[in-house]
């Protein structure tokens, strides 16, 4: 284990110098909310890569296919499909605003004060929920690793977010944007050589590492010995509601990517319209790459190492690292697990800065300030005293949940949060021009509130699987569950769209109609936006 511990060394030490050299240049609030615009299309498109590929793609996704195979895959699937939704719609139009926030969008033609309050309301929370799937599989994987120096989860949870608390105190959007880039390069170096291990390992044979897959053999919940044929649906969306699950599950993975703010704030460090769309296409090879992977990673883990060891070895988040152990050793095992721990790093940090920079900027400075900052630096300040509220929030959070929590399924809810307030009225936004206030904040309040009520009523106890509900009250909960499938975004995306619908309808905002034409102009062309930053 002192591999592994040199390891997550070395990786601190180079992110943290990374961090002090960011923060000599992180002055401002340009410079420490959008890295003063100047990041590469190659360098954003690899750090959007590094932010989306999280904990959840590396760790989840791994496991869940290792454990449900074929149904796991799917995890995959819409993750990969879901950045589409970024590249056509949505990532040059945001670019174009010119701003910090994707609440700039929306203030550009709607009453800035209460779009603002809660466009910020919902990327927190949203924030929030994916930093916790994110320190959940960090205390597990850094818990597991470090054990031998008494290293428990909390105190592991801890850890990770301190230090993601210093990427963005100190160094901001600039250290956070770095970070990313050498995660990402890190984790398809680590997972392309780990797929060719595992394809050496059946003699770099296809039909043998699928024969393999089609008869994995695992205990079930009666202890009896069963084999399973780990490419044929239906391990996890079972009758009577796994289609449904299924689609939606695929409704929120599509369309929640769009109205992710850790993935759409990486719009606003480039300089142009072209660098935005170039980045978006440098995102979506690594992503797509990646994706792929995920295959050789997780159907890997269940042929070679067994449902049965990952289970009493850290669970589903360390299919992947045992993985790495049984093909080629500890040093390789430390090696991938250093890897996740940077995925998490990095994610976290693009969370992080996203979060503290809508307080700041679209709360605090626009919504009780009312646009006006009364001391030099204040909103920058403002950020970092908010990383630092919502880093404990998501710390104390995610001890209480546990390592058991899968994190793959924890980031699938927080994907239905986002389609569901978030991507329906930045799409209505930029595209209607009857929408306006009332219909923003009614879509933001609407999708909001209907997704996170479906999953408190929903059977979500049993997916989350927290050590001290089993037997019997599992059950019971799954059974007295009022809405009956794990993911709402079937059912909450619509009612987003529904109430920004409903909304715009209430009232008439005939500024709103006038502004449309700017934000059209804007949104395509980038005209007046390097004005709109230099009076800002």
């Amino acid at each position: 284990m002192s591999t592994s511990l040199l390891m997550f060394l070395v990786f601190i030490a180079i992110t943290l110098g990374i961090t002090y050299w960011a923060s000599q240049r992180s002055t401002g609030a340009s410079a420490y909310f959008a890295a003063s615009r100047q990041i590469k299309g190659w360098q954003n498109g690899v750090a959007v890569a590094g932010d989306y590929m999280s904990a959840a793609s590396f760790l989840g996704i791994a496991g869940l296919i290792a454990f449900f195979g074929y149904d796991g895959f799917l995890y995959s699937v819409g993750w990969l499909v879901a950045y589409l939704t970024v590249l056509l719609v949505v990532a040059e139009p945001l670019r174009n605003a010119r701003k910090y926030t994707t609440a700039d969008v929306l203030a550009y033609r709607l009453k800035p004060r209460p779009v603002r309050a809660m466009a910020s309301l919902s990327t927190l929370t949203i924030s929030t929920f994916y930093m916790i799937a994110q320190m959940v599989g960090a205390g597990t994987l850094v818990a597991l690793l470090l054990k031998d120096f008494g290293i428990k989860f909390p105190t592991a949870v801890i850890g990770v977010g301190i230090l993601m608390i210093v990427y963005v105190v100190f160094g901001g959007m600039l250290a956070t944007t770095r970070v990313q880039i050498i995660k990402a390069i890190l984790l398809m170096a680590g997972t392309i050589l780990l797929s060719i291990l595992v394809l050496a390992h059946f003699g770099f044979s296809l039909g043998s590492f699928f024969n393999a897959i089609g008869a994995v053999s695992y205990h079930d919940k009666a202890g009896q010995l069963v084999t399973k044929d780990f490419l044929t649906p239906g391990l996890r969306f079972k009758p009577p509601y796994g289609a449904l699950d299924l689609i939606s599950l695929g409704v929120a993975l599509i369309f929640g990517t769009a109205g992710l703010p850790h993935i759409l704030v990486r719009y606003y460090t480039v300089p142009d319209a072209k660098t935005a769309r170039n980045s978006a296409v440098w995102a979506m090879v690594l992503i797509g790459s990646f994706y792929i992977l995920t295959t050789f990673c997780g159907f890997g883990a269940a042929a070679i190492v067994g449902p049965d060891y990952i289970k009493g070895h850290g669970g589903t988040n360390m299919s992947a690292p045992l993985l790495a152990q049984a093909l080629a050793g500890n040093i390789f095992f430390a090696f991938i697990s250093a890897i996740a721990f940077a995925t998490i790093l990095a994610t976290v940090a693009g969370l992080t800065i996203s979060a503290s920079t809508s307080f700041a900027h679209d709360f605090w400075t626009n919504v009780i300030h009312k646009g006006v900052e009364r001391k030099p630096g204040e909103e920058v300040r403002v950020a970092r005293v908010a990383a630092f509220v919502v880093g404990a929030i998501a710390m104390a959070i995610a001890i209480k949940l546990g390592p058991t929590a899968n994190v793959a399924f924890l980031v699938a809810l927080t994907f239905a949060v986002a389609a569901s307030a978030n991507m329906p009225v930045i799409v209505l936004s930029i595209f209607w021009r009857r929408f306006n206030t009332s219909g923003a904040v009614w879509g933001l309040g609407v999708g909001l509130v209907s997704s996170l009520a479906l999953i408190v009523i929903s059977p979500n106890i049993t997916a989350i699987d927290p050590p001290t509900v089993t037997g019997a009250a599992r059950h019971l909960i799954q059974a007295k569950a009022l809405f009956p499938l794990e993911n709402p975004g079937i059912l909450s995306v619509p009612l987003g769209f529904l109430g920004a619908i409903l909304g715009t309808f209430l009232s008439k905002e005939p500024s709103a109609e006038v502004k449309f034409n700017e934000l059209l102009v804007r949104s395509n062309t980038g005209l007046g936006a390097e004005k709109a930053v230099a009076a800002h």
